[in-house]
């Protein structure tokens, strides 16, 4: 049954208003309806068509109306038609926003190929240029792979591999990609899993592992519900992936060089020195060290008690960071004789860090 907005209004209301009170409604009644904004008169018009439809019914004179058995079913049905088209529009944003993670994924992949073309790109050039280092001071030399300062989350994508375990990727900023296989004890269906994921990304792209606080952590699973499981066990898999950016990849070259210099060639002190450069361990400590100590012009000197690592006590170590821009940042070393020739190794120190900006630009 067809019924213009006005008709429609004040049936709606009078159903609306009988559901709650129980007493038969009248004019005045449904002339305090906000939205209505008619004269009793014209409602008590619009009422006498309604009867005549079958919709409402007067119990007795002078009463008010109430809704007829006609009436009762025209509402129904529009109750019904309402929470069909809900879930039908519900269903059409689900899969909007499923579109929206498979585009996202193929993106991911085509950025994850293209990383590795780069990472493998890079790898090579840095140890061509640790070597090429090496070769042209005489002294020990080290570089780490640019990496970020602060690590961000950049996407999670939750996928079902089985009834009892999701399959988590996690991208972080410079599109590196960890995988972590999930295990639960209660199934999840595809489309709690797509809302998971809209979950999880909208709250937490684009923040470190220090922003994801208790706070956050407790509206996360709050909203997952009986499903907060699955939120906690990610976000583990989060702080994991994020953790192991911070382990740095060092390349070294011309450990074999300490041997040039007497001061530094008696078995033990180049055999410690040797191992500091073939185990890195240390010489991670050293990159973290000189980038807390690093002063305005980018280069460091450690001077024989000066340096971080008891193994170089007998050394000078040389430091530097280049930066490509958004806090992506890496370290070159030298390590030699407390007489090294510093501003020879200054200055190369200096250009190699000019060039590999020009390089990484460039790429």
């Amino acid at each position: 049954m067809q019924l213009d907005d006005r008709k429609w209004k004040i049936f709606y209301a009078i159903i609306q208003t009988y559901l709650e009170t129980g007493e038969p409604v009248g004019s005045r009644t449904i002339s305090k309806y906000a939205d209505l904004n008619l004269s009793s008169a014209t409602i008590r018009n619009e009422m006498a068509d309604l009867e005549e439809m079958g919709l409402i019914i007067q119990p007795h004179t002078s009463a008010g109306r109430i809704p007829s058995d006609k009436g009762y079913r025209v509402y129904v049905d529009y109750l019904m038609e309402q929470k069909e088209q809900d879930v039908k529009e519900q269903r059409e944003r689900l899969s909007r926003q499923e579109q929206d993670v498979k585009e996202q994924q193929e993106q991911v992949k085509e950025q994850q190929e293209l990383l590795i073309q780069k990472q493998d790109k890079m790898e090579l050039l840095l140890k061509q240029v640790v070597r090429v280092l090496a070769n042209n001071t005489n002294y020990a030399t080290m570089i780490t792979a640019p990496r970020y300062h602060t690590t961000k989350l950049k996407f999670i994508q939750l996928s079902a591999i089985s009834e009892d375990q999701l399959l988590a990727v996690i991208v972080t900023e410079g599109n590196i990609v960890k995988n972590k296989m999930l295990h639960f004890l209660h199934g999840l269906d595809n489309e709690m899993v797509l809302k998971l994921n809209i979950l999880l990304n909208t709250s937490l792209n684009g923040l470190a592992l220090e922003e994801i606080n208790l706070g956050l952590i407790t509206k996360l699973k709050e909203q997952a519900g009986i499903h907060s499981e699955v939120v906690s066990k990610v976000l583990d898999a989060v702080a994991e992936a994020i953790q192991m950016e911070d382990d740095v990849e060092i390349y070294t070259s011309g450990a074999t060089n300490i041997f040039k210099y007497p001061e530094l060639s008696d078995s033990e002190r180049a055999s410690e020195l040797i191992s500091a450069f073939e185990e890195k361990k240390e010489l991670a400590s050293l990159i973290s060290e000189s980038m807390e100590e690093e002063n305005s012009t980018g280069i460091q000197v450690y001077i024989g008690n000066e340096a971080p690592i008891r193994t170089m006590r007998d050394c000078s170590v040389v430091t530097a960071t280049y930066e490509l821009g958004e806090g992506v940042q890496g370290t070159i070393g030298i390590i030699g004789p407390k007489r090294m020739d510093y501003e020879k190794v200054v200055d190369s120190l200096k250009n190699l860090k000019s060039q590999l900006d020009t390089i990484f630009d460039r790429d």
